[in-house]
């Protein structure tokens, strides 16, 4: 698959007294896609949000909102996500006994369909539900917190999962989560990732440190421009 890299700023890292705002600026920043984290505290300790308050979120025109779902049961909730205005939703094969069937509830619905798996869960996980994906996502920290740093053997994992996806035929993306920056992606590219979650590497703006909405959204342009030029470096060579 030979696409332009896709940052998806990750609202995890964003300042949660204004994630509408911040959605756009990143949105006018240059990013298309928007990532969601939604937690249970349940699958993962945390708690982040759920399908109500998403729906009050301010969504651009044009602007994908990529949902990882980090529940328990999450076919439970996909019909509330797509409601919410979910365009793509990644489910964890950790969190469910039922992974074919909320995948097909996802593309049934209208949105498309993403298998998250952990750092320490086998491709093997996904043989069986290839022909129902749409993207697969690479957790490349355990889930649950922002600001971990990269796990190094999920770059191997990412080689091995787009060599199976070439072996069957399958363009999908690779989209990657956890411990993305500019040490981190153009390796990760390298290896087959087309889709990178990054959170504090985008938002490296806090709250309360006096910058107006320019200066904001001149920061944000600049780190996500930053990621995307590191991760086609090395192509270009």
């Amino acid at each position: 698959m030979n696409l332009s890299p896709v940052i998806a700023p990750s609202i995890l890292s964003a300042d949660f007294g204004n994630v509408s705002r911040e959605i756009e600026r990143i949105h006018q920043a240059g990013a298309t896609w928007i990532h969601l984290d939604v937690m249970d505290g349940n699958f993962v300790p945390n708690i982040t949000f759920g399908a109500v308050a998403m729906e009050s979120f301010s969504k651009p025109e044009g602007c994908v909102f990529d949902t990882h779902l980090m529940v328990v049961n999450p076919e439970k909730h996909i019909p509330a996500f797509i409601k919410a205005g979910a365009d793509v939703i990644s489910i964890h094969a950790e969190a469910t006994e039922h992974l074919q069937y909320g995948l097909k509830m996802i593309r049934d619905h209208g949105a498309k369909a993403s298998v998250a798996l952990n750092p320490a869960t086998p491709l093997e996980a996904l043989d069986w539900v290839y022909p129902d994906l749409d993207m697969v996502l690479l957790m490349s920290v355990n889930p649950g917190w922002g600001g971990q740093s990269f796990i190094a053997p999920v770059f191997d994992k990412i080689s091995s999962l787009r060599q199976r996806l070439q072996d069957r035929g399958i363009d999908i993306p690779i989209q990657v989560d956890g411990g993305i920056n500019l040490k981190t992606i153009a390796r990760a590219s390298l290896a087959g990732t087309t889709h990178f979650v990054a959170g504090s590497a985008v938002f490296t703006v806090k709250a309360g440190d006096g910058l107006d909405d320019k200066d904001r959204l001149e920061i944000y342009r600049k780190n996500i421009n930053g990621l995307i030029e590191e991760a086609t470096r090395d192509q270009l060579v």
